[in-house]
């Protein structure tokens, strides 16, 4: 999938749609967008969290998902944050790329080093019982990212597909194993 971007911000396309429907029937007190783009995903989690916060490396980007939501933080992923989450959602940069051109959409070697990065600063900030979900791609590495997402103490499973012309869209789940 090519994502479109437009002034630093990713615009939303069939990736940030699939993943909102998916979070439309999410609730809980604290939730975190990481990369959040437009804000989509922020807006529509502040229908049903009392706390969302979204975070950018782009300060256009958190200038427009501020019309949306009110807590934009300008940082790396969740790099800058001292708090837990219920929920921390990302629609990954996940196309494979040998440079980073557009960090949009660039998800570099494989289309896991960026979205390795990403999951493991999130990961610090997910709450006890508090899960993360991203979304990523068929054409990227995905099962690496569900293995680094279990080395770091989560059980992680797909638990969403959706099949366009030119790939597959997956969504994966990280639950805070309790158990370790």
């Amino acid at each position: 999938m090519q994502k479109e971007s437009q002034n630093n911000y990713y615009i939303p396309a069939e990736d940030s749609i699939f993943i909102a429907n998916y979070l439309e029937n999410q609730k809980g007190k604290s939730a975190l967008d990481i990369g959040t783009g437009s804000g989509i995903l922020a807006k529509v989690l502040s229908k049903n969290f009392e706390l969302v916060v979204a975070t950018d490396i782009d300060i256009s980007a958190l200038k427009k998902a501020h019309e949306i939501v009110d807590n934009c933080i300008c940082c790396n992923a969740a790099d800058a944050l001292n708090a837990s989450f219920d929920l921390i959602v990302c629609n990954l940069p996940y196309l494979p790329s040998e440079k980073l051109l557009d960090r949009t959409v660039d998800g570099l070697q494989e289309g896991v080093e960026i979205p390795g990065m990403i999951i493991k600063s999130a990961s610090q900030r997910i709450g006890k019982r508090g899960r993360m979900v991203f979304l990523t791609s068929s054409h990227a590495n995905y099962d690496f990212l569900i293995e680094l997402c279990t080395s770091l103490g989560f059980d992680a499973k797909i638990i969403a597909k959706k099949k366009l012309f030119y790939e597959e869209l997956l969504l994966i789940e990280c639950v805070k194993d309790i158990s370790r």
